[in-house]
């Protein structure tokens, strides 16, 4: 029997194989109980494009503002202020339209609350 990890990455595998045949350029999101973490690959996976996370300084300082989420990385408010950041910094680059990985994480929660804000940032999937 496969562990909880192990089926999140043969989920994650399957995504991967579908996204490669659409030939754009990947937004992949990775988050752990503390953190989320948004990076934009190229088509290719040769390099990054854009990446924002809960860890960058910018993003602490928006998140400290806000007295629910003060020094807290791990929530849906930490996850849309990432998904904005994310997409600013893709528009800036030239990358208006993605594949979306989410990386075997169920679409739900901070990784949704990630994407609905990337989608009103400005990009595409």
């Amino acid at each position: 029997m496969l562990s909880k990890n192990e089926q999140r990455i043969r989920r994650s595998g399957q995504t991967r194989k579908r996204i490669a045949i659409q030939r754009v350029a990947r937004l992949m999101v990775h988050r752990t109980n503390l953190h989320i973490y948004a990076t934009i690959v190229s088509e290719d996976g040769e390099r990054v494009i854009a990446s924002a996370s809960t860890v960058e300084p910018d993003v602490r300082k928006e998140l400290a503002g806000d007295s629910k989420v003060a020094g807290k990385g791990g929530n849906v408010a930490a996850a849309t202020a990432v998904g904005k950041r994310i997409a600013e910094k893709a528009k800036a680059a030239g990358v208006e339209k993605v594949a979306f990985d989410r990386a075997g994480f169920r679409y739900h929660g901070r990784v949704k609350a990630l994407a609905d804000a990337a989608r009103e940032g400005g990009l595409q999937f």
